[in-house]
């Protein structure tokens, strides 16, 4: 009863308001893209038939979620971090075995009553949590190359596994662990060396093998001229340069011949591809035989169409917008996936430029909320979680909204809060109210 009474002791109010009013701004977004002229509103929510009517049943398991979670003991998350962690790993192993495929991605694990849990998702948290575990022990030495080795294997593992299950955007999202992680000290070094590997990756793909070649032969040459003294005194240091420059021109025959040869689907490398206006032609015979299958299917003709409908859409709300129901676009199901991955096009047509503006302004306030409360911690593990929340939010935000307008290829990952899913709002329901439990305890120090 004691535990009752102080549910709302100390819990970011704030926080819990921007939470639910983009809640609701997904519930309107899902409504407006299935409801109908016609339809019984009260009929569909109790029939559970339409998506909307299924949100809400979700947002109601989420606000229980959130309850759960804020009467736990805070020391509850710390002591069972590293179990967590396993378990969520063992969980997406398990959909190898008794996965359901849904979409091409064999990640779900059917739950029954057409519900289904994607083990990728809750994955985040627990991720989260074990770093903040790893990262706040004493003996950690966060200066170290075993400790960042440690650190890396624990936020990519998840994701390795997620791209072993075709889920390439929810893998992507792990990545955001290294900005926490260079919060809490980590050398720029490993920044600047993984934005270089994403300018050579684009640079793999925009110029042909002879200009990437000439490309980076004059930049050898520029650093041999100006370190000319250093290679004279150590031979070494111009033999490195030799291998550095292979290995690099190895990286763009790894790119064109495996990444998108081998690795990717055929839709998919066209998907990348057509981002940076070039066409994709299939390059071995068993690649040759599966292009043309997807062609004859009819699924895979236009690899641009959903990015085509979702610029559409966006750009039909212009400044005030078409109104709530009133969209072409959305009420036309011209947009695929719109209750999903593609929800941005919704408020974009219904409310223009302004209410894309005040949704985006809602996401930004939430975010610098979720620093501020970062900064107050008194605890480390507090600390890296909440940046964890932060930037996990970041990414999932930056990359859909890029994906919605064309500036990423289509890589399937939801807008927080306002997707519709279970297991998405369920994740980032537990996500935030984790944190908003460790805020409320501040005072403590967490390990």
């Amino acid at each position: 009863m004691e535990k009752q009474a102080t549910i709302g002791k100390g819990v970011d109010t704030v926080t819990v308001l921007l939470y639910y009013a983009l809640v609701l701004v997904g519930f309107i977004a899902i409504f407006s893209v299935e409801f109908r002229m016609g339809d019984s509103f009260v009929q569909s929510l109790l029939e559970l038939k339409k998506n909307y009517s299924k949100q809400v049943l979700f947002i109601g398991i989420s606000s229980l979620v959130a309850v759960f979670v804020l009467l736990t003991d805070s020391k509850f998350f710390t002591a069972i971090a590293n179990l967590l962690y396993m378990g969520g790993i063992l969980l997406m192993l398990l959909t190898f075995v008794i996965g359901k495929d849904i979409s091409g991605s064999k990640s779900w694990i059917a739950l029954g009553g057409g519900f289904n849990l994607q083990p990728a998702e809750l994955c985040k948290v627990f991720t989260a949590l074990a770093l903040a575990k790893y990262l706040s022990r004493p003996e950690t030495e966060f200066k170290t190359l075993r400790s960042h080795l440690i650190a890396f294997a624990l936020t990519l593992g998840p994701a390795v596994l997620s791209i072993a299950q075709k889920e390439t955007g929810l893998a992507l999202v792990y990545f955001s662990f290294f900005l926490v992680m260079y919060r809490e000290g980590l050398p720029a070094i490993y920044l600047i060396v993984g934005f270089s590997f994403v300018v050579l990756f684009i640079s793999s793909i925009v110029l042909s093998f002879l200009v990437y070649a000439i490309a980076l032969a004059i930049i050898a040459f520029i650093i041999i001229y100006y370190f000319w003294r250093q290679f004279k005194r150590n031979l070494f240091l111009l033999l490195g340069i030799i291998i550095i420059y292979i290995a690099l021109l190895g990286f763009h025959w790894f790119v064109n011949y495996v990444v998108f040869d081998k690795i990717l689907k055929p839709y998919q490398t066209a998907r990348v591809l057509n981002m940076f206006g070039k066409t994709y032609i299939p390059k071995s015979p068993e690649r040759i035989a599966q292009f043309e299958k997807e062609q004859a299917s009819g699924k895979k003709k236009d690899y641009t169409y959903n990015v085509k409908q979702s610029k559409i859409a966006i750009g039909s709300g212009g400044f005030a917008g078409k109104g709530f129901l009133k969209g072409v676009t959305t009420q036309g199901d011209f947009v695929p996936e719109q209750h999903t991955d593609f929800i941005f096009t919704a408020i974009a047509e219904s409310f223009g430029f302004w209410g894309s503006a005040l949704l985006l302004g809602l996401y930004f306030f939430l975010l610098y909320r979720i620093t501020a409360i970062a900064e107050r911690q008194r605890s480390t593990f507090s600390r890296v979680y909440a940046y964890s929340v932060a930037c996990i939010l970041l990414f999932h935000i930056m990359i859909n909204i890029s994906m919605t307008i064309g500036l990423m290829p289509v890589i399937g990952i939801t807008l927080p809060l306002l997707s519709y899913g279970g297991s998405s709002l369920v994740t980032f329901t537990i996500l935030i109210f984790i944190m908003l439990r460790l805020d409320a305890d501040r005072s403590m120090v967490l390990r």
